[in-house]
């Protein structure tokens, strides 16, 4: 029986590009996934996760990597044919996999068929598309919104003698989601789909298809100071270009082609935004339509490695939702952010995020790689890909490569993704860190990973399961309960310091995982631990044992 959304012990973001490449052309394609299912579940020795998120792999010119898309519904052939993802989707069923594509509704490529149309002239059948706009009585743009990847958000075209909006790169023009024409036809990309067996949608950069109508000026950022206008991302408070008015019911109407299908979900990517509150992001994102959509949780991405920023971020967030109706979706990294290891500043620290975000309700996601212990990898000037350099105001000169490089499956060459140069230089620390290697080493990565997606397949109590803070246990400690009714009870506990800490949780009871699968702490009738640094416990309650359900 295919299991429920609620029931899925998590999601794994394959980026296709990087993920293996099976016709030597040095990119990975469909088919490249299609040979490596077995990693992902359904062999001896899977990692055993239940569903996979694809980045985009639509036909593109590939201005932004597949996020300007020039057709919804065709797989790009560098990445294969819709004949190999249908193999895909039956093969991933076959193994009890769900899939999750990107879907991309703020903005088109300008190479899309609707915008070399709408571009042509100021009347036709697409004319209203896209947000065109007319110049200023001096020619300047119609307004001050910036582009995502800095400078103005509007370029000028000499055809229509007119402005069109971007609020990403120029080669993707904004769609008018105002017009409903425009709504109808994105509505039928998602029936495409689905109709095709996809089984969710991960919809991308939401929050720009509503916009002010009256394009008034965002105010500038209280951080600014400079006297020129605004030029940068951060210059400016996105108040009037995006999360306006229309956002959730434009939302509603998605959501509500997701729900005329049996066991299917969207989840919004949504960052946060200082224009407004955590509890009116989240909440609004829940309230579209909680029976099948729930945004990211993306807090931690920003979060300092230490027990307050974490668990204040965790219990805040558990604190405002109601968890017989809301689905967490915890993310730590993904195509866009630096790797887990990188970000928060080791191994021994990846590993206590690991096994946090384990344990935590909902929909956890692992981005392809993490759970080897993947870094960023090292980019020259020369290697690099992402043109776009989408840095947010900051100067990191290689942008999003570094977390874009190819899967490490071996130690051979190339690390086993391509017998061609790979699209990316594969990380050298490949010789170390690869699903060959780790896949007979009990305490590697993959092992912590495969057991605890074991433990939260088998374990409802780890999925939908009660959450409960747990205080008191130290400065440096982040603990929390996790039951259902009075029958079943676990505890985790996490060591976010580099010393060593004596914990007492309020049962005592029995070690069903640690930071560390092969080493686990001693933990006394009292139930009292002492954690290792940056070690962190996974404990059932002798009182209350678990059901496997």
């Amino acid at each position: 029986m295919t299991k429920k959304w609620r029931d899925v012990n998590g999601f794994y973001q394959i980026y296709p590009r990087s993920f293996m490449d099976s016709s030597g052309d040095g990119i990975g394609d469909l088919r490249g996934v299609i040979e490596r299912l077995d990693h992902i579940k359904g062999g001896d020795n899977s990692l055993g996760i239940d569903a996979i998120w694809f980045s985009p792999f639509y036909p593109s010119p590939q201005a932004d990597m597949g996020y300007d898309v020039a057709d919804y519904c065709d797989i790009d052939p560098i990445f294969g044919s819709l004949d190999d993802f249908k193999e895909l989707v039956e093969k991933a069923h076959a193994r009890d996999i769900k899939v999750m594509v990107d879907f991309v509704p703020n903005h088109t490529s300008n190479q899309h068929p609707w915008f070399l149309e709408s571009q042509s002239s100021k009347d036709n059948d697409k004319n209203d598309f896209y947000v065109w706009h007319d110049a200023k009585p001096d020619g300047s743009e119609p307004n001050n919104w910036l582009s995502t990847f800095g400078g103005s958000a509007w370029q000028w075209h000499e055809g229509r003698q007119q402005y069109y909006l971007h609020t990403f790169l120029k080669e993707q023009p904004d769609l008018n989601w105002d017009n409903p024409a425009v709504r109808f036809e994105m509505k039928k990309v998602l029936r495409f789909w689905l109709d095709l067996g996809v089984d969710g949608f991960r919809a991308d950069a939401v929050r720009w298809i509503s916009k002010d109508p009256e394009l008034r000026d965002d105010p500038v950022a209280e951080r600014y100071k400079g006297k020129k206008p605004p030029a940068k991302f951060d210059d400016l408070q996105h108040k009037y270009s995006r999360f306006w008015d229309n956002l959730f019911p434009y939302l509603r109407e998605l959501t509500d082609i997701v729900a005329s299908y049996p066991n299917r979900i969207m989840v919004f990517e949504d960052y946060p935004d200082e224009n407004y509150s955590t509890s009116e992001q989240y909440l609004g994102f829940y309230g579209v339509n909680p029976k099948v959509s729930m945004p990211f949780n993306f807090e931690g991405l920003n979060a300092k490695f230490n027990a307050k920023s974490i668990s204040t971020i965790v219990n805040e967030f558990q604190g405002m939702i109601n968890p017989d109706v809301h689905t967490p979706v915890y993310c730590f990294s993904n195509h866009d952010q630096s790797r887990i290891i990188t970000r928060f500043g080791g191994e021994e620290q990846a590993r206590l995020i690991a096994l946090m975000q384990l344990t935590l309700p909902g929909l956890p996601v692992v981005y392809y790689g993490d759970e080897i212990g993947m870094s960023n990898g090292p980019i020259r000037f020369e290697e690099i890909q992402d043109k776009s350099v989408f840095s947010h105001g900051n100067d990191e000169s290689v942008g999003r490569d570094p977390e874009r490089t190819p899967m490490q499956w071996t130690a051979s060459r190339n690390a086993g993704f391509s017998t061609a140069k790979p699209w990316l230089p594969v990380n050298p620390n490949c010789q170390n860190v690869n699903v060959e290697l780790e896949l007979n080493e009990p305490d590697s990565f993959l092992s912590l990973y495969r057991r605890l997606l074991m433990l939260r397949s088998r374990y409802e109590i780890l999925r939908t399961g009660e959450y409960e803070p747990l205080s008191d246990l130290g400065k440096n400690i982040f603990a929390y309960a996790r039951w259902i009714s009075k029958e079943q009870h676990v505890f985790i506990a996490l060591n976010f310091n580099n010393s060593k800490h004596r914990v007492t949780l309020p049962h005592a009871g029995s070690i069903l995982c640690a930071t560390h699968p092969i080493d686990y702490p001693d933990i006394s009738e009292d139930g009292s631990v002492e954690l290792r640094p940056y070690e962190g416990v996974l404990v059932e309650c002798n009182k209350h044992r678990l059901l496997a359900k």
